[in-house]
């Protein structure tokens, strides 16, 4: 096969946050594929091609992307933020494994990208300098129970925990009920940051504490990171602007711990 795809990172907005790697594949492409507000992030070029589609036709739009690529085509698949991040790399390899065998000597490329949750822990501080991970709240692809038993699991893990896709039109409840899950297990002054749009003209970054934040839940959405602390998360107030906020790489040794490890 003469074609090749490659699935590509925009970052979270900044033009400055798209990797020379990933512009360089981007300027490559015949064909671009993705959903139609990352698209319109990339000038129009003649010779390239735009395909885009509605945000909850993934797997459909790698379909499409692996069948261009099948055909000789030189297929950029676009993915805001990290493409490996609850986005389209999943997604096109979850094609490959349901089509024709063909679609398995295409080369294929993943370019990563700033994922959302870098971008706001860089605008804040140092908030995942200890142990995190990252939840979609969507459950779109996934129950609603296993969702919160992943929650609950990091909450009791002691994880700064980054909440993707916290809340839309079709859910608005569910940030609001992952919140008081949380209230359970952290104290009221946890640090949570709201993120929304880091790197493009309309970025705001609010820091609350969690009590705060429960209250506060309505006011996000889809571009929004919600990012809750852990409880060795600090701030450091400063003059003239917000507090950093940063989480020690280290964790003192609790008194259960240290019996557990003696012999």
């Amino acid at each position: 096969m003469t074609g090749s795809l490659t699935i590509v990172g925009l970052g979270p907005g900044a033009p400055e946050w798209i990797t020379p790697a990933a512009q360089a594949a981007l300027d490559d492409a015949s064909d671009l594929v993705g959903y139609g507000p990352y698209l319109d992030r990339l000038p129009e070029r003649e010779g390239r091609t735009k395909h885009a589609s509605d945000n909850r036709v993934e797997v459909e739009r790698a379909a499409q992307a692996l069948r261009l690529a099948a055909e000789g085509r030189r297929v950029a698949v676009v993915s805001g933020g990290d493409p490996g991040v609850f986005a389209m790399a999943a997604a096109v390899f979850e094609a490959l494994e349901a089509g024709p065998a063909a679609w398995r000597a295409l080369p294929i490329a993943v370019e990563p990208g700033v994922t959302a949750m870098l971008a706001a822990a860089a605008r804040a501080g140092a908030p995942l300098g200890g142990d995190f991970c990252a939840i979609s709240l969507s459950d779109n692809l996934k129950p609603w129970e296993v969702v919160t038993a992943r929650l609950a699991a990091a909450l009791a893990a002691d994880f700064v925990i980054c909440l993707y896709n916290p809340i839309s039109k079709a859910r608005p409840w569910q940030l609001g009920k992952a919140l008081a899950l949380a209230a359970g297990r952290r104290a009221a002054d946890t640090p949570v940051l709201f993120a929304r749009a880091v790197g493009r003209p309309d970025e705001s970054l609010r820091i609350l504490t969690l009590a705060e934040a429960r209250a506060a839940a309505g006011t996000a959405d889809m571009a929004t990171l919600v990012m809750i602390g852990a409880s060795g998360t600090r701030l450091i107030a400063r003059e003239g602007g917000a507090p950093y906020v940063y989480t020690p790489r280290s964790v003192a040794k609790s008194p259960c711990a240290t019996s557990q490890g003696r012999t």
